[in-house]
């Protein structure tokens, strides 16, 4: 008997419920994991994605996704994404409704105004806060003086505080700082139905206070996301950059072409990109890189699995068996 499958990142707990529900209703994959993540994106307290996430350095923000349909092999995308929450419903437009395969900046937003998608703030009064304590502790060489810590809001406190514990490279004190880590943010949703079609989505706000106009992976096929519909599917969440310059998603879903587990095949990409770490910034004093990377893999089986460059850590995943989180693999213990 086929299984209908849906994993994702952590954030995404909630969003393989929906596209689960959708699927055994009779919902496309890639319809169904489009509406889960846009739960995601509706929610001003997930800072990595939609109405809410982390703005650039400008506070402005900008957001990435897109999505690929197994059964046809065709892909839709957009990137530097403004004023528009529901950028995975964009991208699935743009693989239905257009000729290309992905849409930047301005083009984007015509296409989203063409379409009916309504324009707003997507700045949230908490991200902004955050935004801007950031940009009050980002160097001891500007004019921004960052106020007492008695003075700070509490959620820019415990937005803070979740970098020290979690980030490597911060040292953060309450006092103006170079090492203030920022945060990457992602979902990444994908499904597979019972008749062993397959289809997935990855959605986002990008790298916490980015030069304006950066993309990461997540609009790029390969890199933050790839389905072949007769071997699997991969995507990630993470530092961007690493995928694109190794083609991330592409290379698990090719060493599951070869034979391998969905979680053999994220180990192996996962340590061939440790192999090309060699920039001193993204290296930490023990040599292992200071950045965070996950790939979420699902097989034309329905076996899947996290694999995580750090652990211990979670995904999401939803089947015949519920609701649940389930341990990542992991290359390194952050403990």
């Amino acid at each position: 008997m086929s299984t209908v499958r849906v994993i994702a990142s952590a954030n995404g707990l909630q969003a393989t419920r929906l596209a689960y529900e959708q699927i055994i209703n009779g919902a496309d994959p890639l319809a169904a994991v489009v509406e889960g993540v846009t739960l995601v994106e509706d929610d001003p307290d997930d800072l990595t994605v939609g109405y809410g996430g982390l703005p650039n350095e400008q506070g402005v923000v900008e957001l990435d996704a897109a999505v690929m349909h197994g059964p046809t092999h065709r892909s839709g995308g957009v990137a530097g994404l403004k004023n528009v929450r529901h950028a995975a419903r964009l991208a699935k437009l743009v693989l239905e409704q257009t000729d290309h395969s992905l849409l930047v900046g301005e083009g984007a937003n015509e296409f989203a105004k063409a379409q009916g998608f309504p324009e707003e703030n997507l700045l949230t009064e908490k991200a902004r806060k955050i935004w801007l304590y950031w940009k009050q502790t980002n160097s001891t060489r500007d004019d921004w003086i960052p106020p007492p810590p008695e003075q700070l809001d509490d959620e820019v406190k415990a937005f803070f505080k979740l970098v020290d514990d979690h980030g490597p490279a911060a040292t953060h004190s309450y006092q103006r700082s170079e090492a203030i880590d920022r945060p990457t943010g992602t979902i990444h949703c994908s499904a597979i139905n019972a008749a062993h079609n397959l289809s997935c989505v990855t959605t986002t706000s990008g790298l916490a206070f980015k030069i304006p106009g950066r993309v990461g992976d997540s609009a790029l096929i390969g890199a933050g996301l790839y389905v072949d519909n007769k071997i699997g599917t991969c995507g990630s969440t993470g530092r961007g950059e690493e995928n694109v310059r190794n083609c991330s998603s592409f290379g698990v879903v090719e060493l599951m072409r070869g034979g391998l587990s969905p979680k053999d095949a994220g180990t192996e990409v996962m340590q061939r990109l440790v192999e090309h770490v060699t920039e001193s910034h993204l290296l930490g004093k023990d040599g292992r890189p200071n950045f965070g990377l996950k790939f979420y893999v699902l097989n034309k089986s329905g076996e899947y699995a996290g694999v995580s460059l750090w652990g211990p850590t979670k995904f999401a995943v939803t089947d015949e068996s519920g609701t649940r989180l389930e341990e990542c693999s992991y290359l390194f213990d952050k403990n």
